[in-house]
């Protein structure tokens, strides 16, 4: 197209004499005047604009600099976040994290506004590292995109921070404000994408008996409290120093709150670990039965995963019938039922008998019902555009199908397109979403005479869904998942979500996938056996029925509201006390008053004084800081 602008006796250089009237006549009807005119201007645009970045350069250098050591721990905390979740699984990090995010979002030259950037910076240098799998396949557009979206949650937590510092007991505030955040996350856009709470970085550490008496919310609370509280600590051991050092007398360092809270989430884990420990150990008198997990593999992976699906199906089969073998050979134990993952067969053997025929060959093979993953087409639809469930069937030796499980809880632009006629517009992978509906479902399948409890892949991470599935009366939890499409850290982070569901839930958890890691899990979180990832094998282990319901299963949803009221509600008070609402004339008065001394000054990251922030006490407004943010 350039080469087109350029075909004309015009020459770039020449720009000056084409602008001139006289030259005008003398173009042909085939010279594209009106091109060379607008890439002179586009010309002289881009020095225009190039020469107002180099003018903004000392302003914005000087603009970083007094941030430059809150922005270099923002980044730094975001990446410890990061490593408390698998493969590294340092959970130790994510205090360490926390408390480093706190000491920015407290200090005195943070605005409003800078909270929510620190915030956002932490969110980015949490999220990505954490979700490169989603890029592996479709590039890195949609998966910078969606740690883009996630990062603006921390974000939002950085914002309401900084508004909330001021109260007393300013660490149990920012654990509850960050709770709500998380709730947030768990619920838009498009239902929400609780990837990434910091809950599930806690499956080896241990606070994790905390999940058992209130939850997700309650760990990721009980985390961020911890690390603020140390915060807290370290800043009153830091100010006490200065007072002795400028031989200035003062009260004694207030760290009898933060230890209070250190001491209680600490001692909170202590009370519920023995009865978490027990329920590992299998000291409960509950029946136990076999159960066996086959990992059929995939030919390759990536996303023609859905053009491999016979072999898929044919995979699972074969494994299934060498799973048969070792147990007439006597090398395996007779599973009383076989777990299949998510998309094992992703042929509805109802609408083709050749599938059907070969899930009754592996079936009879094992002489044990299989519980089968695969795709149905939607009966009695009157849409031209396709539609199919994602169902777990129970499948028995001899009589075929029996009971069901339809997926609840969907996944957008993997199992359905959202908004396509946006999306489809903005990425050319958004055709390849598939046209999964959700359905109503208890959660519960009866296999063998044993109610199991069914979260497909992507429900697991949801807390809705396994706690369902417990009270409608599952004495075990299963999580078929499809990894195929992933990677192995992905599907590692996957697998300490249904850690933490089982110690949440007093369950053993299966997890079942096609390429893995499939893994059998105790209720204190250990994992019993597992496989690697993309290979095909199979997994026979003995599990307990269990029947206890937890404080988290009963009383999990109520947990989680009251720390979402109670971030709302201290919220309205730190926007009050910042000035974000109308006062009367008379408190204005009052405030202009009492105000009307000379500025406190704050210091910044090195030590020089600045004016003071707006949106604090000194402000009634917000979005007018000309403090450091």
């Amino acid at each position: 197209m350039a080469r087109e602008w350029f075909d004309g006796t015009a020459r770039p250089d020449e720009a000056d004499s084409e602008l001139e009237p006289a030259a005008e006549p003398e173009m042909g009807p085939d010279q594209p005047s009106a091109a060379a005119r607008l890439g002179v201007v586009a010309r002289r645009s881009l020095a225009g604009l190039g020469g107002w970045v180099v003018a903004r350069v000392p302003t914005a250098r000087a603009a970083v600099q007094p941030r430059l050591t809150r922005l270099v721990v923002s980044v730094v905390a975001g990446l410890l976040l990061c490593a408390s979740f698998p493969p590294l699984n340092w959970w130790w990090a994510a205090v360490v994290a926390l408390a480093l995010l706190a000491w920015v979002l407290t200090h005195r030259a943070t605005t409003p506004v800078g909270g929510l950037g620190f915030g956002f910076l932490f969110g980015l240098a949490f999220y990505v590292p954490l979700l490169p799998w989603i890029g592996n396949l479709v590039g890195p557009g949609p998966w910078l995109t969606l740690a883009t979206a996630c990062a603006l949650f921390p974000g939002l937590f950085g914002l309401f921070a900084v508004l909330v510092r001021r109260l007393p007991g300013w660490p149990i505030w920012f654990a509850v404000v960050w709770a709500g955040q998380e709730w947030l996350k768990s619920i838009v856009p498009f239902g929400g994408f609780p990837w990434g709470l910091v809950a599930f970085g806690q499956a080896e550490g241990p606070l994790l008996p905390l999940v058992q008496l209130g939850g997700v919310a309650l760990l990721s609370t009980g985390v961020v409290l911890v690390g603020c509280s140390l915060t807290a600590i370290a800043l009153e051991i830091e100010k006490s120093w200065r007072r002795i050092g400028g031989q200035v007398s003062g009260p004694p360092p207030a760290v009898v709150l933060p230890g209070v809270c250190i001491c209680l989430v600490l001692f909170g884990a202590i009370i519920v670990w023995p009865q978490v420990r027990h329920a590992g150990r299998g000291s409960g008198g509950e029946p136990t039965i076999t159960v066996a997990v086959v990992q059929g593999n995939v030919p390759r992976l990536g996303l023609e995963f859905n053009a491999q699906r016979r072999a898929v199906l044919d995979n699972h089969v074969r494994e299934t019938i060498q799973l048969a073998d070792d147990v007439h050979a006597g090398v395996a134990p007779q599973p009383q039922f076989v777990v299949w993952p998510e998309d094992s067969s992703d042929i509805d053997p109802f609408v083709n008998p050749d599938a059907g025929q070969r899930i009754s060959e592996a079936a009879d093979a094992i002489g044990a019902p299989i519980l089968v993953g695969t795709v149905l087409d939607v009966s009695g639809r009157l849409q031209e555009i396709p539609e199919y469930t994602n169902t777990v069937i129970v499948w028995y030796p001899g009589t075929g199908p029996a009971d069901r499980h339809d997926k609840e809880i969907v996944q957008p632009f993997g199992e359905y397109l959202p908004m396509p006629w946006l999306f489809r517009h903005l990425s050319g992978y958004a055709d390849r979403a598939g046209h999964i509906v959700p359905r109503k479902s208890t959660g519960v399948v009866r296999i063998a005479g044993v109610p199991v409890g069914v979260a497909t892949c992507w429900e697991v991470i949801f807390d809705r869904a396994p706690r369902k599935s417990v009270l409608a009366g599952a004495q075990l939890l299963t999580v078929p998942s499809n990894n195929a499409t992933f990677n192995k850290a992905m599907s590692e982070q996957q697998l300490a979500f249904g850690k933490v569901r089982a110690v949440e839930h007093d369950r053993y958890v299966v997890v079942a996938g096609t390429t893995g890691i499939s893994a059998v899990i105790a209720p204190d979180g250990a994992e019993l056996v597992r496989t690697d990832f993309f290979e095909p094998a199979y997994l026979d282990s003995q599990v307990r029925l269990k029947t206890r319901l937890t404080p988290a299963t009963r009383w999990g949803p109520v947990v989680q509201w009251i720390l979402v009221g109670v971030a709302g509600a201290v919220i309205l008070v730190g926007m009050r006390q910042n000035g974000w609402f109308p006062r009367s004339r008379r408190s204005r008065s009052e405030g202009e008053s009492e105000g009307s001394g000379p500025p406190v000054l704050s210091e910044s990251d090195d030590g020089e004084p600045i004016p003071p922030e707006q949106g604090g006490r000194h402000s009634s407004g917000f979005g007018r800081q000309r403090g450091v943010t």
